[in-house]
């Protein structure tokens, strides 16, 4: 997988994590609420393109 150097990820259960360095392979990702209609602090959010390797 190439790494994408502009997405840092240390998700290594994740499918697109780079496995050589903490690192995203995906081009772009998704950030979603996580499940709160407004997010006030960085909890409240999570990378909505996950997915389990």
């Amino acid at each position: 997988m190439k790494a994408n150097r502009s997405i840092g990820c240390n998700v290594t259960e994740c499918r697109f994590h780079a496995k050589s360095e903490p690192l995203c392979s995906l081009d772009n990702i998704q950030v979603s609420r996580n499940g709160k209609s407004t997010a006030q602090e960085e909890h409240d959010t999570e990378c909505a393109s996950f997915e389990k390797e």
